[in-house]
């Protein structure tokens, strides 16, 4: 039977997108998913010291029928594929691990819907990954595969993956610093067109990946204080380090976020004393008007006992008079005005 790639979104008749077979002092090998289930069916191969990584795409509604048909997986696992997960959480079930990573999308462009999420299950011969959309730590842990990284143990495919992503937001931490280094000059040259939105979305895009992206520090800390008998020590070290770059990332996100709120705080207070200026301006120049408008209402109501409306110079003393109040009117406010700055 031929299958369109197309329709398969990037995977085969079974959903996996790639397989790799890990075998101790060999090189990576691909595995299809005939040779994974063969693999996993075998007890011979649990004394190897040999594991898998597999990696489905949910897109493939071939790939859950798959998992569950070939792979005893715990049900906090399947049930992940279909939830919405408000963080990166790590947890024990059983004898095996349930991961629910958040991260972004391969083509990340500082959205806040880019933002997609992988569901693995760590096991001691078996890691299974499954997401709807590709990801970037994702791949970046398949480039190191790739790319002839040692890998050891499942765990170690997990730890490498969290540092990759803790890699990830600290490249996102940079660029948006950049940004907002230049927003920042742009300020200091009196220049805020469009900065008070961009500042708006980048804090939203940050604290959003702060809430979605760190773990869970609950769950993450009791998995190293108790973990499964089958994790060595080396593996758990591997796991703290990843959990402290992920602590430094949060933070420099943090700090981050608190310099974006106060340079919107010195826009809203620019932009304030911009209006009040406007504002008082206007009203300088309404107040050096009064004089004209209120004679000109007076003497257009063309009612008898107008002064000096038979009076040759009548019209000249008029405008000497007003241009007189207006000139002290605008001495005073224009007084006031420097004062005020």
């Amino acid at each position: 039977m031929m299958y369109d790639s197309k329709s398969l979104y990037g995977s085969d008749q079974d959903g996996l997108v790639w397989g790799y077979h890990f075998a101790p002092d060999q090189p990576v090998l691909p595995i299809t998913s005939e040779s994974a289930a063969e693999f996993l069916a075998s007890p011979e191969t649990a004394k190897t010291g040999e594991f898998l990584w597999l990696h489905f795409s949910l897109s493939n509604s071939a790939s859950e029928p798959w998992l569950q048909r070939n792979i005893l997986l715990p049900e906090a696992f399947h049930e992940s594929l279909h939830s919405n997960a408000g963080s990166t959480r790590l947890e024990q079930d059983g004898d095996s691990l349930v991961a629910v990573i958040n991260d972004v999308l391969f083509n990340f462009k500082f959205d806040p819907s880019d933002i997609a999420t992988t569901s693995l299950c760590i096991e001691p011969r078996l890691l299974v990954s499954a997401r709807l959309q590709p990801l970037r730590s994702v791949d970046q842990l398949r480039a190191a595969v790739r790319g002839g990284h040692a890998f050891h143990s499942t765990v170690e495919l997990l730890s490498h993956l969290l540092q990759d992503q803790a890699n990830v937001m600290v490249d996102i931490i940079r660029q948006s610093t950049v940004r907002v280094d230049h927003i920042e000059d742009r300020l200091l040259a009196n220049r805020i067109s469009g900065n008070r939105n961009d500042l708006g979305s980048l804090r939203r895009v940050l604290v959003r990946l702060q809430r979605l992206l760190a773990p869970e520090p609950a769950a993450f800390f009791r998995l190293l204080n108790r973990p499964p008998k089958w994790i060595t020590e080396a593996d758990l070290k591997e796991l703290q380090e990843a959990a402290e770059e992920f602590s430094l990332a949060v933070n420099d996100s943090a700090a981050l976020v608190e310099r974006i709120k106060i340079l919107q705080e010195e826009i809203a207070a620019f932009v304030n004393e911009q209006t009040n200026r406007t504002l008082f301006i206007l009203t300088i120049v309404t107040v050096m008007a009064l004089p004209i408008n209120m004679v000109a209402g007076l003497f257009g109501m063309n009612v008898g006992g107008i002064p000096l409306a038979n009076h040759g110079s009548g019209f000249f003393w008029i405008v000497g008079i007003l241009l007189a109040l207006t000139a002290l009117l605008a001495y005073i406010s224009l007084g006031s005005y420097r004062d005020k700055n």
